[in-house]
């Protein structure tokens, strides 16, 4: 597979997401005024909160892949900003997958943090790509972290891709942990199982 075609793929990825993530801030929005939208929006949130945590792992996990592709396998590069995202992003892949093995709302305690740095990071680094003139200096002159190695679609870079998934994954985590603890979970108050 050409290192194009996988870009195109993440970049088909991040869109899907972004639509789903603005689809859930447009609905939330309307459920404040809107006894049909907060049906439909307790509807969204009750499909997906059981399978939140499991969800959020894929994400983290197909972020971490496309990461390391992208670096080991296209040479892209890493600037310093992205090893902070990375930083960020690969540790959320056995948080996640722990948290999702154990049916653990406590889990989103653990991983939202973590998440909402990384995404704080990717802004930051969108919007160093952007507008260069931002730079304090905290990236290498060898390899700036203004340096954009695609721009699928006009606009998805390696930074847009990182702050979709964080974004995604912060979204993933909020229906988790509005939603009632998990029959069978840890977190079940019942104590209906077994913990170490």
């Amino acid at each position: 597979m050409s290192v194009a075609t996988v870009q195109l793929f993440y970049a088909l990825l991040a869109i899907v997401a972004m639509g789903f993530i603005g689809m859930v801030v447009l609905v939330r929005a309307a459920a404040a005024v809107s006894d049909g939208a907060r049906d439909a929006y307790d509807s969204i949130a009750d499909a997906i909160a059981p399978h939140a945590l499991s969800a959020a792992w894929f994400v983290a996990f197909l972020a971490t892949a496309g990461s390391l592709y992208f670096s080991e396998v296209a040479g892209f590069e890493p600037c310093r900003l992205c090893w902070y995202q990375r930083i960020a992003m690969y540790p959320l892949v056995v948080l996640l997958a722990v948290a999702a093995a154990r049916r653990e709302r406590v889990g989103v305690v653990y991983a939202a943090p973590v998440a909402a740095i990384g995404a704080a990071i990717s802004a930051y680094h969108v919007a160093l790509e952007w507008v260069p003139a931002l730079d304090t200096g905290a990236c290498s002159a060898t390899v700036p972290c203004t340096l954009v190695w695609f721009r699928e679609l006009g606009f998805i870079s390696l930074p847009v891709l990182a702050l979709t998934a964080f974004a995604l994954i912060l979204t993933l985590l909020t229906f988790r942990w509005t939603a009632s603890p998990e029959p069978g979970g840890t977190d079940d108050p019942s104590g209906s199982t077994i913990t170490p």
